[in-house]
């Protein structure tokens, strides 16, 4: 048997590698192949696939090796239009890319066992784009052993489409007065961070269950989401994910019964997964955030605050979840120490990059928060700690914060952050942090899903929302 498709996709830079292994992997457990080949070539002539490590520095010299020996400022005869007939009005001159292509190829046959591509443990599927940016297109086909009914059989359903229907399903049986308000706050989106690094972990060991790890994934996710609720009552926020929030939409006491049932709830599920080191995982993490958020509300009086003081909020409201995620996630499918100690680390490093990108992102147009939502509330941020040490902008960035801000005076503060170039050191520490994560990673075996951890650390600290 076999199925063909197309995995289409938009390029950014004129040179650029993208990690395109989780992407096949879902195209595998959509058509069902257990084991057998998966075949791609590219439809572009200035479009290869490689198999290497996903590494930003190594990428980096993968760029300038193409450069050093097909440079893009060289003379190229395919580049002399007078000397071609038929030549579009449009046509490139991208000599370069069409001879980098020879050091390259743009076609391969990848391995697939038990459902999972075949790969190392370092090693990543790219396209290796070298003309762009364009919308770009690479012919599949996957030949083998395929389960019937293809994505229709449960164990080779898309992981976090079983988590999507295990949260529609546990609101579904919830009181209205809070399943609405949780059913509008779930439907708005988000990134399924923590789910997702459950269903990542849940599969590093030999029980590996992918009902009972949506339902783990779920149940994290109703955590996270309790936890949005209360502190937007807390920090008085009017929208979240561009909706009203429960608090400014039905009032404090609404949002805080909504919070505690969803608490209450998801502990009950994950306790009736039987897996005591699993729940004591996740209470332990609870526990963490809500002294965080006691922290946190006592530290506003001393604001902005140190990056000890910060560090140690962080670490409780948003990495201790994370953490979680992906320690229960192990744990739930039986992994050893070596690997649950682990993503345990890896876990909280991206939750505090994760934390540090976030504060950046603040004092961007398109954060979708209020602007300067977080100074009116005096929330502790990173930035704003480094800009008041600062020795050019500190002592006025102090003066204002001592007093009543005005909407004009916000604005001064967030000028004066972004002069200090506050953000730029917080991002540069969140990318080291991910970089530290990653490496956690490396002595164990997380093989099979070691690529889609790796993007998703990168993808907590390179985003603008």
């Amino acid at each position: 048997m076999i199925v063909s498709r197309r995995l289409r996709f938009d390029t950014e830079q004129p040179t650029q590698f993208i990690d395109l292994t989780s992407r096949l992997q879902d195209e595998i457990h959509a058509s069902g192949l257990r084991a057998g080949r998966l075949f791609l070539q590219s439809l572009h002539t200035t479009l290869g696939v490689v198999v290497n490590e996903n590494e930003p520095l190594l990428l980096a010299d993968f760029e300038a090796m193409l450069d050093r020996l097909a440079p893009a400022g060289s003379v190229y005869l395919h580049d002399d239009f007078e000397r071609r007939h038929g030549v579009p009005a449009d046509e490139p001159a991208n000599g370069h890319a069409h001879c980098r292509l020879l050091l390259l190829a743009p076609a391969m046959t990848l391995l697939v066992e038990e459902g999972t591509l075949v790969l190392g443990r370092w090693q990543s599927v790219f396209a290796a784009e070298l003309d762009g940016p364009r919308s770009r297109e690479l012919a599949l086909q996957l030949e083998g052993d395929f389960v019937p009914g293809g994505r229709g059989v449960l164990p080779h359903h898309h992981p976090g489409d079983l988590v999507e229907v295990e949260l529609a399903r546990q609101l579904a049986v919830d009181p209205k007065p809070v399943q609405l308000p949780m059913r509008r706050l779930v439907e708005a989106g988000g990134k399924r961070l923590r789910p997702t690094l459950v269903s990542l972990t849940g599969r590093l060991g030999t029980g590996y269950d992918p009902l009972r790890t949506s339902t783990l994934a779920a149940a994290i996710e109703l955590i996270h989401s309790a936890t949005l609720v209360h502190d937007d009552y807390v920090d008085e926020s009017p929208t979240r994910r561009g909706r009203a929030t429960v608090a400014a939409r039905e009032g404090p006491a609404r949002a805080i019964e909504v919070g505690d049932y969803y608490f209450a709830k998801a502990t009950r599920v994950i306790a009736e997964l039987g897996s005591p080191p699993v729940t004591s995982t996740v209470a332990q993490a609870m526990e963490a955030i809500c002294r965080a958020q006691i922290d946190d509300v006592a530290l506003r009086g001393q604001y902005p605050g140190d990056r000890t003081s910060y560090l140690r909020v962080v670490q409780g409201k948003t990495a201790a979840l994370m953490s979680a995620a992906c320690v229960a996630g192990a744990q739930l499918a039986g992994a050893g120490e070596d690997v649950v100690g682990s993503v345990r680390r890896y876990g909280e490093l991206v939750g505090i990059a994760f934390q540090m990108a976030d504060d950046v992102v603040d004092y961007s147009a398109e954060s979708g928060k209020p602007p300067g939502q977080d100074i009116r509330q005096r929330t502790l941020s990173l930035p704003l700690i480094y800009a008041t040490e600062d020795r050019e902008v500190g002592p006025e960035v102090r003066e204002l914060l001592a007093g009543e801000l005005s909407d004009s005076e916000v604005e001064r503060v967030a000028e004066l952050v972004i002069a200090s170039g506050a953000l730029e050191r917080v991002g540069q520490e969140a990318r080291e942090m991910v970089r530290e994560a990653v490496e956690e990673l490396a002595p164990v075996p997380v093989d099979g899903v070691r690529s889609r951890l790796v993007e998703l650390a990168h993808s907590a600290v390179d985003r603008v929302s």
